[in-house]
């Protein structure tokens, strides 16, 4: 069996393949899928919006509603303050989204058997660390933007760097908050590469192995790579959120009642926070 799985001559790549060029840009196959989940993620939402314009309810619609309806109950039970929590919403929302139909992509049956110049036409835009690095780096942006909203520039710089010699356990907090600022975003994006690109590969080496019975030992692989997908662009989401509700909360005891409240205080995210990690 491994004789005939090398005999395949199967090539696994971590980097996206270029398609073709554009004047100079390339464009890769996982722009391509991207694309595609962009488009068939605007189509479906297109006619929710409609069937709701018209009075038309069915279960993809009620579905679609309690979705954003119990994710958006999360960003406001997380976040305390609840004008940020609208700002953020709708970039956690997306976020959501977008990482769903792009990892859902890699689930395609024979994503990698159709190929244009040697390369595949196909592949998932979550298998791309370029893409999940850049969707990090906008979460990343948008979380130091509130943070500075909230606590202003000093307030900011204080929340990393503090006067070792009045507060040296809290200048060596800072410092660690300053390297996790970085650490936990490359982890995130990371951690949905790493699971979108084994999942893919998953099913590939499957459909190789098992040769005509892939038709029967394909399905449940694939029905778990659905909900894989599904919990990692939960997991992306939740700590889009978290990491916003970290970056507001307030450090000094004379304005903690503005940024927090009795029922979602600070030692709560944090909790939240190690849960989600955890899983």
């Amino acid at each position: 069996m491994i004789h005939n799985f090398a005999s395949t001559g199967i090539e696994i790549h971590v980097g996206a393949g270029t398609l073709f060029t554009v004047g100079g840009f390339a464009v890769t196959n996982s722009m391509l899928t991207g694309a595609l989940a962009m488009i068939i993620m605007l189509s479906l939402f297109a006619y929710v919006v409609r069937k709701l314009q018209r009075g038309e309810y069915n279960r993809f619609v009620g579905l679609t509603q309690w979705a954003f309806e119990g994710m958006l109950g999360q960003v406001y039970s997380v976040i305390p303050d609840q004008k940020v929590a609208r700002k953020v919403a709708p970039l956690a929302l997306s976020i959501f989204f977008i990482m769903l139909f792009g990892y859902w992509m890699s689930v395609l049956p024979g994503l990698d058997s159709i190929t244009y110049n040697g390369v595949p036409i196909l592949r998932a835009v979550n298998a791309d660390l370029n893409f999940t690095f850049a969707v990090a780096i906008i979460v990343f942006l948008v979380v130091q933007f509130m943070a500075l909203q909230a606590h202003g520039p000093i307030g900011s710089l204080k929340r990393y760097f503090r006067n070792p010699v009045k507060d040296p356990i809290g200048a060596f907090e800072g410092i660690l908050e300053f390297i996790g600022e970085f650490s936990r975003y490359a982890a995130l994006s990371v951690r949905m590469f790493g699971n979108a690109f084994a999942g893919e590969i998953l099913l590939v080496i499957l459909a190789v192995l098992t040769g005509f019975l892939s038709v029967i030992a394909l399905p449940p692989f694939m029905a778990f790579e659905l909900f894989i997908g599904l919990v990692q662009a939960y997991v992306f989401f939740i700590l889009t959120v978290i990491f916003t509700s970290l970056a507001i909360e307030s450090h000094g005891s004379h304005d903690d009642h503005s940024l927090t409240s009795q029922d979602h205080s600070p030692s709560d995210t944090r909790k939240k926070h190690a849960a989600v990690s955890s899983e």
